[in-house]
């Protein structure tokens, strides 16, 4: 569970005729979670902090205490921890499936939707936490998140993970949803196929090119364009692409999911040693 909760560094107890019986706890230093800012990361980025929810999913469906609920699970209530989702707020958290007398008593509304699940013969409304967790996981994050700029190759299967999250009828649940990044992280994003390029570029090795900087989207660097790609093959037609591209240098730097990190650049006049980069220079008639 320390993957999906802020780290405890410490607490302590305080207790005075004001405000008695209180717990003072110390935990890590998480980013808040701002929607505007995350979708103007790169897929990839957000693609993580959605795959971190879903193992959250699975975990609070299969807790130690049982299923637990989330009922305030809107953005405010998670941080981002080295590019991991935690969750912060637990003031609203219940392991209380609700009882019933008849699948009417399993009635869920939402904004949009509204869902009935079956009374099991316990009494009990069947996984009602789990499919709770699950759509809200749904209409505050994945439905924004994953579609949003993602590359076009992978967009039908996280059409199902949408449609899975989305659809509580049926059988969308956290265990559905947990099979499905696998794939999607040993897929054509990683792997890409690429286009047999046209244009000439000069390899330089240990060589990089400290100015010369444009700006792109979406990039790991403010003040320049950086992206992640899987071979030279795919950063060459990412050159290719940009008009203001007139080189590029691989790092040795990786993502999460080991694509490699390369600045794209619109001149090379002013190359410098580097024995940690390789620098490709197109070749211009």
């Amino acid at each position: 569970c320390c993957f999906f909760f802020p780290q405890l560094y410490g607490y302590c107890y305080q207790d005075s005729n004001d405000i008695p019986d209180t717990l003072t706890t110390i935990t890590e230093l998480g980013s808040p979670l701002e929607m505007i800012q995350l979708l103007q990361t790169s897929w990839e980025d957000r693609f993580r902090i959605c795959l971190s929810l879903v193992r959250l999913l699975h975990y609070l469906a299969h807790s130690p205490l049982g299923s637990v609920t989330l009922l305030d699970f809107r953005p405010r209530q998670f941080v981002i921890v080295d590019g991991e989702l935690k969750v912060t707020d637990l003031d609203d958290a219940s392991i209380e499936e609700s009882s019933c007398t008849s699948n009417s008593d399993c009635f869920m509304e939402f904004p949009a939707r509204n869902f009935t699940l079956p009374c099991s013969v316990e009494g009990r409304c069947q996984n009602m936490n789990e499919k709770r967790n699950l759509y809200n996981a749904y209409r505050f994050f994945f439905t924004y998140l994953l579609p949003h700029s993602a590359p076009p190759s992978l967009r039908p299967l996280l059409d199902k993970i949408v449609n899975a999250t989305g659809n509580c009828n049926k059988h969308g649940n956290a265990k559905c949803c947990l099979f499905y990044p696998s794939p999607l992280v040993n897929s054509e994003f990683t792997q890409k196929c690429v286009k047999s390029a046209n244009t000439k570029y000069r390899r330089v090795p240990e060589a990089f090119i400290p100015d010369e900087n444009y700006r792109c989207w979406p990039s790991y660097h403010h003040k320049g364009c950086l992206l992640s790609v899987f071979d030279v093959n795919e950063a060459i037609e990412i050159c290719d692409s940009y008009s203001q591209c007139k080189a590029f240098v691989l790092t040795n730097q990786t993502t999460w999911t080991g694509r490699q990190l390369v600045f794209f650049k619109m001149a090379s006049t002013h190359i410098m040693p580097d024995p940690d980069k390789i620098t490709y220079v197109k070749v211009t008639d």
